[in-house]
């Protein structure tokens, strides 16, 4: 007899599917999974040991690189944190502009997991719909940063600014005609507020476009239905959080189960599956677009009817005014200690965790009374995910792999750091 061996087959880091750098090692009988060991590091930057050799401000742009998909939610845990350690307060309208840009995150996170999901699977007109709309969004984070991505926008204290009175809009150009512009730039008339009012108003559209396109389509079904099953009980033992927690049928978010600025304030569902597969973390994923549409149209009616300051007034962690800063010798040597020689913390830990879109994000910080962290751990909602690959791969084919992949919604920057 003939010795009959399983292959084993390098998934990636090069392959399309493999969404950048997981290395996946998979044993196969044929084309069914016998083992799938996922190997690490390929992005390694140790965002960790750098945030604890500088001043606690200047780790707020290594926070938007970790998952650099849902960047202002990754600074949102971080500010969290250290506000805890100084018992700051920081004033409503910056709490409620905290959650408008957690939620637009939440959609931005979708948006790209629903697109590359899809296009994944082998949907390619999804991916460029996905992304139509996530342009609008992305400007919304200019607009606010002047940032397309890694914003830096949260700050100990509150936020970097109020949302600005006027949009940017389009120039002109040869290649749209006057037409073309004007329609381009309708709903750029008004302020930041205005235009996300008007995007609120019009995502339902969209959404139900993607829901007619994938939900009832039998081949989207036949490929995510029963691939990937994790019960309920299996999800809490493994660490799942998140849509993959809920997609099993629990009903855990930390927006309602432990809230923080002003969600409590706000009216939400939170969804939960059934089977725990592939397809209900699907439809989970869906609905919380629309429960994170309702709360961005929540959040619009408060800030327009509400104005008033976005940072705190503590000196020792807001920088003065920009006018007072080039006019007041204090000013200006009050701006260049903090924005050098930062703040400190009084010694102690502390952990802050936020509903992420992929899950909980912690981030975990010890100090020893100095300007910067003693030791800073950050929890990363992927990596448990991605830890379970083998359990959820296990005999099923090699096309599912990429599914369960795709379900699973993994970014590597937070799962090396």
């Amino acid at each position: 007899m003939a010795e009959i061996r399983n292959y084993t087959l390098n998934f990636g880091p090069q392959h399309p599917a493999a969404h950048g750098v997981l290395r996946l090692i998979l044993e196969i009988d044929g084309e069914v999974i016998e083992h799938a060991d996922p190997h690490i590091g390929l992005l390694h930057r140790g965002t960790e040991k750098l945030a604890e050799s500088k001043p606690y401000n200047h780790s707020i742009g290594y926070m938007d690189r970790l998952d650099y998909v849902s960047m202002m939610c990754n600074e949102h845990a971080y500010v969290l944190a250290i506000e805890a350690m100084l018992g700051l307060e920081i004033p409503e309208r910056a709490k409620y502009i905290r959650v408008l840009f957690d939620e637009i995150t939440r959609i931005l996170n979708h948006l790209m997991w629903l697109g590359t999901h899809a296009l994944d699977v082998g949907a390619m007109s999804i991916f460029l719909y996905a992304f139509r709309e996530r342009e609008k969004l992305i400007d919304c984070y200019e607009a606010v940063s002047g940032s397309r991505m890694h914003a830096t926008y949260y700050r100990p204290g509150g936020v970097y600014r109020d949302l600005p009175d006027e949009m940017p809009q389009y120039l002109e150009s040869n290649f749209r005609s006057a037409k073309e512009l004007a329609a381009m730039n309708a709903n750029r008339q008004g302020s930041l507020l205005d235009f996300i009012a008007d995007f609120a108003a019009e995502f339902p559209k969209s959404i139900k476009q993607y829901d007619d396109l994938l939900t009832d389509n039998r081949i989207w079904k036949q490929r995510l239905v029963n691939i990937g099953i994790v019960s309920k009980n299996r999800a809490k033992q493994l660490g799942f959080t998140g849509p993959m927690l809920r997609g099993s049928g629990v009903a855990w978010d930390l927006r309602k189960n432990q809230p923080y600025e002003v969600y409590e304030k706000l009216e939400f569902e939170i969804p939960v599956g059934v089977t725990g597969d592939s397809y209900d973390r699907y439809l989970v994923r869906m609905e919380e677009m629309r429960q994170s549409n309702h709360l961005i149209e929540q959040c619009v009616e408060w800030l327009q009817s509400n104005p008033g300051a976005v940072m705190s007034d503590d000196h020792k962690v807001a920088p003065p005014e920009r006018l007072a800063m080039k006019d007041d010798m204090e000013s200006l040597i009050h701006h260049f200690k903090l924005f050098t020689e930062g703040y400190c913390l009084p010694a102690g830990e502390v952990y802050r965790a936020i509903e992420h879109p992929k899950g909980e994000f912690g981030v975990y910080l010890i100090s020893d009374g100095a300007n910067k962290p003693y030791r800073i751990k950050i929890r990363a909602p992927g990596f448990p995910h991605l830890a379970a690959m083998n359990e959820m791969a296990r005999g099923h084919m090699l096309s599912d792999v990429v599914t369960i992949i795709g379900t699973q919604d993994i970014v590597f920057g937070e799962i090396d750091r």
